[in-house]
């Protein structure tokens, strides 16, 4: 396997970057945690398989994730990212696989999305990527980008749909950026950490009103 190395912070919000990172290593990664792992965060908040959840991954990468929910039952995914190599690869992967759907597409203009399609969104780490430079005070360009996003997985979630985050980041620096307070009033913060871990993750739950 190729070693991975680390790429100027800024290439992680970029197509070029990640379709050369996933052609030269197609091993599957799960970043902030394997699907085992989350199991108790997401079968507390997920609706349960037999009301067949409309679910978006967010920049889905090649993770496990929806496969090992697939196996859960659920049947009603669309994993996303702008990576055409990635989507093409997972494509092939999972051809023939019922209810699993891949589309090329940037997080943060999801053209050909409707207004409240999904039911849940997502996201494991595709936040983070495109947080760089001090958080106490965000570059223009993360601000940018990261309300871009923020304000697209508001409007593609239904009436009641979840926003499911997971996160390394403490939540004082996530807050600002996740906050609508016409969308979410509120929400909830989850510590995620296996027995004996090093590193303490944070699962945020909003329901849009």
């Amino acid at each position: 396997m190729p070693r991975r190395t680390s790429p100027p912070p800024e290439a992680l919000a970029t197509p070029e970057y990640w379709d050369t990172r996933y052609t030269a290593d197609p091993t599957p990664f799960d970043w902030f945690r394997n699907p085992t792992s989350i199991h108790p965060f997401l079968t507390k908040h997920l609706p349960p398989p037999i009301s067949n959840p409309s679910i978006l991954h967010l920049g889905c990468g090649n993770s496990l994730l929806p496969e090992d929910l697939h196996k859960r039952n659920y049947k009603d995914q669309t994993s996303i990212d702008f990576s055409e190599v990635v989507i093409r690869d997972m494509k092939a992967k999972y051809e023939g696989f019922e209810g699993l759907r891949w589309e090329v597409m940037d997080v943060r203009e999801m053209r050909g999305v409707g207004d409240g399609k999904f039911g849940v969104a997502i996201d494991k780490g595709t936040l983070d990527a495109m947080l760089l430079g001090s958080l106490w005070d965000p570059p223009e360009e993360v601000r940018r980008n990261t309300k871009a996003y923020i304000d697209e997985v508001a409007r593609v979630l239904k009436s009641g749909g979840l926003f499911l985050y997971i996160t390394y980041r403490q939540p004082h620096f996530v807050k600002p950026i996740i906050t609508r307070e016409d969308v979410w009033p509120d929400f909830e913060i989850e510590s995620i950490q296996e027995e004996g871990g090093m590193f303490e993750y944070f699962g945020f739950v909003m329901r849009k009103k």
